[in-house]
């Protein structure tokens, strides 16, 4: 039945104001995920603004379509300049600006749309069916779970983009996760690092950060590097293969479940789940060493996990009223400012709205993948562009967007400093992709690591009493340590019977063919 109702809610959409609505949102949105500093969270604030006095049909619809395409926007410009647009899009970078370097920008675009079609697709099947179940699932993610995720979250980042020297990744993000301790903390209010600036009390806003980590470090590279070629803008294929979709059909539906369970997590996000769904496809891969290099396996799995993480974030909106990421949370008070009052009673109220919401979800990804394929041949025309002359107009959209945040040139110091600081770390050859996830996970590590403290009295006994947080302790152990000689030859003695009826299985299936 609720196959029957999703249908129905979609088809009253399928109107000529909705759907120009929608497309229409769905690129803005993609315009919001391109420009740095401009972020889902970001558009879809400004966008619930704007839609105040709206009929609240229109404005959902509108504000699911910025969401929506902002997360998808953010891969193009990891593809085509190696800046993410959106932090859900860093691990977008790993592979796919290699493969921009080495001409296949136009094939690393179609296959990002592709996959973040798909990964919406798994979101919306979660969203539309699994909604209760997913939310309850959540429910048994307390301050102490949450704590060991936010350390998987560093510790998997580090280990991804350091493969050769991972201790150099775990060393940038400890550094991130201190710098996220500077303002005034969350619990009881008490002042941390600032040194008497009243500027630093509210910490580093994650866009100067993420902006000047990212855009200003790549510009300064760019700009610096003598040795650089002009990247290569081959207009080859677009639409991706489908033996190359079919070949990844494993990885894709993998990385949409881990994107859809990490999205029903509160307040974890898209970045967590596009690294998560990067490292399981990096472990899973027959050719692990081109992850980095220019991976479809890698590209894939990043784009299906972070999309698919938006549809899993509307789970617990919708139905416990808790944002499962930060777009998520200004959408969830958007619905309130439209009369919508998601939680266990909207079931009750509105039996129906569901099947509305995600109806609204689907027009916006398909609007998602019809903009994202018709436009990427103009978008190769930025490759064309002299290094001389775009990078001087990134930075200029950097310093705008940046500034637009709050309207403080505080933040644009910030911007300055962090660019320096990740020029000075690459060029180290510590990456900078754990510093930034450092900052975003540091409060949610710092204030569940206190709450937990808070409520067990001191001890430090229930971090380790339930069984997600051994599975954690367990998953971060292996991080850590699974390179370690002593480390691989214990795991292979522990799984040496299940990989002994693996092997069994497929001799005998290729016996049989």
């Amino acid at each position: 039945m609720g196959f029957i109702y999703l249908v129905q809610e979609f088809i009253k959409l399928i109107n000529l104001a909705d759907i120009l609505y929608c497309f229409g949102a769905v690129q803005l949105g993609i315009i919001f995920g391109m420009l740095p500093g401009l972020t889902a969270t970001v558009g879809v604030a400004i966008l619930t603004a704007l839609t105040f006095k709206w009929d609240p049909g229109n404005a959902i619809l509108v504000l699911i379509g910025i969401y929506v395409g902002a997360i998808y926007g953010g891969s193009r410009t990891a593809i085509l300049l190696n800046i993410p647009g959106t932090p859900a899009n860093a691990a977008t970078c790993l592979d796919g600006f290699p493969l921009s370097k080495t001409g296949k920008a136009s094939e690393a675009l179609g296959l990002a749309t592709t996959a973040s079609f798909i990964g919406s697709m798994i979101g919306l099947i979660a969203l539309s069916f699994l909604t209760p179940v997913l939310a309850n699932a959540a429910l048994k993610f307390k301050s102490y779970e949450v704590f060991w995720l936010a350390v998987f979250g560093v510790a998997i980042c580090g280990n991804l983009t350091a493969a050769k020297d991972p201790i150099k990744g775990w060393i940038s993000g400890i550094i991130g996760i201190l710098l996220s301790f500077v303002g005034m903390e969350a619990i009881q209010g008490y002042r941390r690092f600032t040194f008497g600036v009243s500027d630093l009390m509210a910490g580093f806003n994650i866009i100067p950060v993420l902006v000047g980590t990212y855009a200003l470090v790549e510009i300064l590279d760019s700009l610096t590097d003598v040795k650089q070629g002009e990247a290569i803008a081959q207009i080859g294929r677009v639409v991706p293969r489908f033996k190359d979709i079919a070949a990844n059909w494993f990885n894709i539906v993998r990385s949409g479940l881990i994107g859809v369970i990490i999205g029903v997590i509160p307040g974890v996000g898209e970045n967590i789940g596009s690294y998560v769904a990067y490292d399981f496809a990096k472990r899973a891969s027959k050719h692990p060493e081109e992850f980095g290099k220019g991976s479809i396996e890698g590209l894939i799995a990043s784009e299906t996990a972070n999309n698919a993480v938006v549809g899993g974030a509307l789970v617990p909106v919708l139905s416990l009223a808790i944002p499962g990421s930060p777009p998520a949370a200004v959408l969830l008070a958007a619905l309130y400012l439209h009369n919508v009052r998601p939680g266990p009673l909207l079931m009750i109220e509105q039996p129906m709205y569901i099947y509305t919401f995600s109806a609204m979800f689907a027009l916006a990804t398909i609007a998602m993948f019809v903009l994202g394929l018709s436009f990427v041949k103009p978008m190769l025309r930025i490759l064309r562009l002299k290094t001389t002359i775009m990078m001087p107009m990134v930075f200029v959209l950097c310093m705008v967007g940046t500034y637009a945040i709050a309207g403080r040139k505080f933040d644009l110091l910030v911007m300055v400093i962090f660019g320096i600081i990740g020029f000075a770390m690459r060029k180290l050859g510590y990456p900078e992709a754990p510093l930034v996830l450092g900052i975003i996970l540091g409060p949610m590590l710092d204030e569940n690591l206190r709450r937990g403290l808070i409520l067990s009295h001191g001890s430090l006994a229930p971090f380790f009493g339930s069984t997600i947080s051994i599975l954690l302790i367990i998953a971060v152990f292996f991080t850590l340590f699974g390179r370690l000689k002593p480390v691989k030859q214990a795991t292979s003695l522990i799984f040496w019977p299940l990989n002994k009826l693996i092997a069994l299985a497929k001799a005998k299936s290729g016996r049989s063919v």
